[in-house]
């Protein structure tokens, strides 16, 4: 830690880093600039709300306060006009929508901080991937999702990923729309079939010991509880970017507590919406203001094991989401879990307490520190493993877009609950959500299996009834609207090769590509860009 300096050389100190973070325009506020363990309220540190959508990074060990900055900055943000998307883990951010209790500890932080703490609740929308939780169902086709994001759900590797790319490209240009998981399986079946492998081998070919990989890797998903993940109503993104009557941002918490053992799923999931965002946004430029934020916590799950093709996406993801008036915060315990590529794009720093207990946290600490600007103000080694709770270094981009001085910050206390709201209440907000009516039920309208099959069934004999033919079971007809999962439940796997292999099939794929198949193209991570 640099040498105790005096009052007065450390209030002039303080000013002086402070001076780096004035703001003529509206901010974000962090909190209060610290020097030798003391807190300087009216020395601020600040964000300002035009480099928000620079991106950032919210790092720090495990009970270090990240959560609760998460919880201040979405607050501000929403008293801005801004609407908030988090990633809720553990259930606590809940709380957002009930005002906070006040204590001595608050009491106190707020003198730090020069803050004038008021108890506020906000506007939330409770969410739940699939509709595992309390929330408003989210959920996203197969077809939207995308060959890229599905092969880090399935875990597949490069040369798989590939053939899924291929297989993909099948269903688009055949106007097959793959609305679920059996859809998926459906296809494949039908393309390594004898009567469908003529019709993959024009695109590229595809080996049945690949198929069989990606096939087992689909049924296991599904078995998972996958399935509820995937299908529709499809979540639309105009849905995260609306504001209350008071004209405050909406925060939609997306709760994760039930899928927190299928990390891979809900991580890649986070990352279909930012994509499905960058998809219908148009090009804003520079604003006074981003359009949305979206925290994105837990960060480490989404770059674990990912393939270089996944990595590479979500590097121009967010680099180009920029432009669109979007914000993201990666939220995680050390730096070096985000790749450099995503790393050198956030813009605005926020590192709570590292624990250095190991030699590969001694590592982990010397790379936070190389990602600050040099300093002569604080030993960042030293302090980094020393900050309190609800403490942390910091370095944000400045209205001119150049890095701000190195700030010690004792961090604002958020002004809602800081804890899980009931849940007899989130169950009250969930039924009550102008949301629900769209999003609460499953539907499973025709798709690529039942559309076929319906229209390729053989007619009846003309002149009396005939015996049931037993491999070919009725076929379903129109499902629209009906609950998911009716229409599938009586299918037999062997009718997809005799119906989708027929000559009847042929003819109708090559009208449907050149009907259907230019309504669906893909961009960032292979996902579909829709006709809405």
């Amino acid at each position: 830690m640099a040498e105790q300096r005096s009052t007065t050389a450390s209030a002039d100190t303080a000013a002086r880093i402070a001076a780096g973070y004035a703001a003529g325009g509206a901010a974000v506020e962090l909190g209060a600039v610290v020097l030798d363990g003391t807190a300087f309220p009216a020395d601020r540190v600040r964000i300002p709300l035009a480099m928000m959508n620079r991106h950032g990074l919210i790092a720090g060990a495990t009970g270090t306060g990240k959560t609760k900055t998460l919880q201040g900055l979405a607050e501000q943000l929403s008293a801005a006009g801004i609407p908030v998307v988090v990633a809720d883990i553990k259930g606590d951010l809940s709380g957002l929508a009930q005002a906070g209790a006040g204590n001595d500890k608050i009491t106190a932080r707020a003198t730090d901080t020069g803050d004038d703490w008021t108890p506020t609740a906000y506007p939330v929308e409770f969410l739940a991937l699939g509709g595992l939780g309390s929330g408003v169902p989210v959920r996203a086709t197969i077809t939207a999702f995308g060959p890229i994001l599905l092969s880090k759900v399935l875990n597949l590797n490069s040369t798989q990923e590939s053939s899924l790319n291929l297989i993909f490209h099948y269903a688009d240009t055949a106007g097959l729309p793959l609305l679920d998981l059996k859809d998926l399986r459906s296809l494949i079946q039908f393309l390594t079939s004898a009567d469908g492998k003529a019709e993959l081998e024009a695109i590229g070919g595809l080996s049945k010991a690949t198929a069989g990989v990606i096939l087992r890797e689909l049924i296991t998903l599904d078995s998972n509880g996958g399935d509820v993940f995937f299908g529709e109503p499809e979540w639309e993104p105009a849905d995260l970017l609306r504001t209350a009557p008071d004209g405050r941002g909406i925060i939609s918490a997306i709760e994760l507590n039930q899928v927190q053992d299928k990390p891979a799923l809900f991580s890649t999931f986070l990352m279909w919406l930012l994509a499905d965002l960058f998809h219908d946004l148009p090009e804003v430029g520079d604003i006074d203001k981003p359009k949305l934020v979206f925290f994105f916590d837990e960060a480490h799950l989404l770059f674990h094991d990912a393939s270089k093709a996944f990595l590479d996406q979500v590097a121009q993801t967010v680099r180009l989401i920029r432009s669109k008036g979007v914000g993201i915060f990666f939220v995680t315990q050390v730096p070096a879990d985000v790749p450099d590529d995503v790393l050198a794009q956030l813009g605005n720093r926020v590192q709570h307490a590292l624990r250095a207990f190991t030699p590969d946290d001694a590592d982990n600490l010397a790379k936070a520190v190389r990602t600050y600007p040099k300093t002569a103000d604080y030993d960042l080694g030293e302090l980094l493993t020393q900050l309190g709770t609800g403490e942390a270094v910091v370095t944000v981009l400045s209205e001119r877009g150049a890095p701000t001085p190195v700030a010690w910050a004792r961090m604002r206390a958020p002004r809602s609950l800081m804890a899980q709201i009931d849940p007899a209440a989130q169950t009250q907000a969930v039924s009550s959500s102008s949301l629900q009516p769209k999003y609460g039920t499953a539907v499973d309208r025709e798709s690529a299996y039942e559309k076929l099959a319906a229209r390729l069934a053989p007619a009846a004999p003309a002149g009396g009834d005939s015996a049931p033919q037993a491999s070919t079971p009725a076929q379903p007809g129109p499902s629209s609207g009906a609950p998911r999962g009716e229409s599938h439940q009586n299918e037999a796997g062997g009718v997809i090769s005799e119906v989708l292999g027929s000559s009847a099939f042929k003819s109708f794929t090559r009208s449907a590509a050149s009907a259907l198949g230019r309504e669906i193209t893909r961009s960032l991570f292979g996902t579909a860009r829709r006709r809405r």
